[in-house]
């Protein structure tokens, strides 16, 4: 029996719920921090029996005393800080998004410093770059200039930069993951949920348009939770950021791969082009950890369509399975 405790922040939210669900299948102890108690996306993978190998505390992020005694009553060991108020959410609340992105974030490694943790990994995101057109030509390198065009992107640039203040004068070490378009089971809020969305709308037989047309590297986020349990594993020496990479593709080649499984299905999209690069370069990521996970895209979209499909067999879950 392992004697890791894994407290995963954000734990009913997407990459959340499936770090949980594969340290519940794993074996490992689980810690659920989360100020929400909605538990659909969870219900969505591990059954009522299964979840009962999970603590579930419910706690505010910005609170620090809340933070902090969670890791000592825990005995924390690692850490998996994925919490965070997306795009639209920072956009109409600016305040609120500071405290629970930037101050939360802080709180989470004051508790790691106050309780002897060597180590922390959390969630940055592809929003600290700015537009392609800030950028070369090609994919974005991982130690490319930040230039976030919205709050969010400028929250997580701060976590970053926090990061390494932390490890200049603690010594706490920490990776930080930059996704790009998660999708999937539970993906049902921010700016690049619609991918998403759009496979549940299929499977519903109902019209649905993507709110952009840009390219978009695909990451699934079963994928993406792993990644994050791999870098808590896996304690570096520094304060590390990495992009995650993928393919990329446009909404109407997302469209037609859906199109593959439900043909008859109206998905549409609008002609927008989402205010950050396209494509990242991810052999920063690979070079630092030899296990990097990715699932190839017209996979990734049956999988997760399939689960939709048997998932609404299940009266429990009709009337939360919803575009």
């Amino acid at each position: 029996m392992s004697n890791k405790i894994y407290i995963v922040t954000g734990a009913l939210g997407c990459i959340g719920s499936w770090s949980v669900y594969h340290l519940v299948k794993r074996g490992d102890k689980v810690i659920s921090f989360d100020i929400s108690d909605t538990s659909h996306r969870l219900d969505l993978l591990l059954s009522p029996e299964e979840q009962k190998a999970v603590t579930f505390v419910r706690g505010d992020l910005a609170d620090p005393a809340q933070v902090l005694e969670a890791f000592q009553k825990h005995q924390i060991t690692h850490v998996l800080h994925l919490a965070a108020l997306q795009v639209p959410f920072c956009r109409t609340n600016p305040v609120k998004g500071a405290q629970v992105n930037v101050v939360g974030t802080i709180n989470v490694f004051e508790a790691a410093k106050q309780t002897g943790i060597s180590h922390i990994a959390y969630a940055s995101s592809i929003a600290v770059y700015g537009p392609s057109s800030d950028y070369p030509h090609g994919p974005i390198i991982h130690d490319a200039l930040f230039a976030p065009r919205t709050l969010y992107g400028t929250y997580k640039q701060a976590n970053e930069a926090s990061a390494k203040v932390y490890w200049q004068d603690y010594q706490l070490g920490s990776t930080a993951l930059r996704p790009h378009t998660v999708y999937g089971i539970g993906r049902d809020q921010g700016l690049t949920s619609d991918p998403t969305k759009a496979m549940l709308a299929a499977v519903l037989n109902q019209p649905f348009t993507i709110n952009f047309s840009s390219r978009v590297q695909l990451q699934l986020a079963s994928d993406v939770a792993l990644q994050f349990i791999e870098a808590a594993d896996i304690p570096l020496n520094g304060a590390y950021g990495f992009n995650m990479g993928g393919e990329a593709y446009t909404a109407p080649q997302i469209i037609d791969m859906i199109h593959k499984i439900k043909p008859d299905a109206p998905i549409t999209f609008v002609e927008r082009v989402l205010p950050f690069p396209e494509t990242f370069d991810d052999s920063a990521l690979k070079s630092y950890f030899s296990n990097v996970y990715y699932t190839p895209i017209e996979n990734g979209i049956n999988q997760t369509m399939a689960h939709f499909e048997k998932s609404l067999q299940d009266e429990r879950f009709a009337k939360v399975l919803i575009v």
